[in-house]
């Protein structure tokens, strides 16, 4: 595949959940234990939530997601839930209950041979990257990881901002939601969106290029 904007590309920031990890079910499954807490707590009625309703969340920093999903919940209240959340991801992620894409290595590998500097930047905090890293020695492929919890959970593109100038240009975005395609708005980067991913038909139309397999990046670069 002969792709003029992705000539001279140098260095490829990915994004993590719904790019290179399948975090639905592990998501799911800790989106219902916080919720039955807040339920227990009276803070919030019972719910037969569908799948859908869940994932959609995934991409979102922890602070991003309860603003947006129970805006009018105090604080204490989001911040338990967001632990129970946090928490039994890791516990998965430990236990080895995280699944990558199928070829997701494979492909980190392929452009590793092919010269290209990789950089993981994901919207999660500290311990959960650790344990991804451990888990697939994720750091045999990136050069640098970045949590947003790092930085405040401040968004991507001033994440980006605050590293871009240790870094070879010219630079490629890949991502699934919005978070990911607005480094490429305020930066003037080509981005890749994930259709089989966690952003809506809307976040992917704000990419530059659509694939719909992450090995599809092994036939582009």
């Amino acid at each position: 595949m002969n792709e003029p904007r992705l000539k001279n590309i140098q260095t490829i920031v990915f994004d993590y959940d719904g790019t290179l990890q399948d975090s639905t079910a592990n998501y799911i499954a800790a989106f219902k234990i916080a919720y039955n807490y807040l339920v227990d707590n009276q803070k919030a009625v019972p719910k037969d939530w569908k799948d859908e309703e869940i994932t959609k969340w995934l991409g979102y920093s922890s602070k991003d997601m309860w603003e947006n999903f129970m805006p009018d919940l105090a604080a204490e209240y989001q911040t338990a839930a967001s632990k129970i959340i946090g928490e039994t991801l890791l516990k998965k992620a430990l236990a080895k209950e995280a699944i990558l894409y199928p070829k997701a290595l494979e492909t980190l590998a392929y452009l590793n041979s092919k010269g290209y500097k990789l950089i993981f930047l994901s919207n999660c905090s500290n311990d959960y990257m650790k344990a991804h890293q451990q888990a697939f020695q994720l750091n045999h492929y990136f050069i640098d990881m970045y949590c947003t919890e790092s930085f405040g959970y401040i968004p991507k593109y001033d994440i980006f901002q605050t590293f871009k100038d240790q870094y070879k240009e010219k630079f490629l975005i890949v991502g699934d939601r919005i978070h990911d395609f607005e480094i490429g708005h305020y930066h003037n980067i080509v981005t890749i969106g994930c259709n089989y991913g966690f952003g809506t038909e809307e976040e992917l139309q704000k990419s530059d290029i659509r694939i719909n397999d992450i090995q599809e990046l092994q036939k582009m670069l």
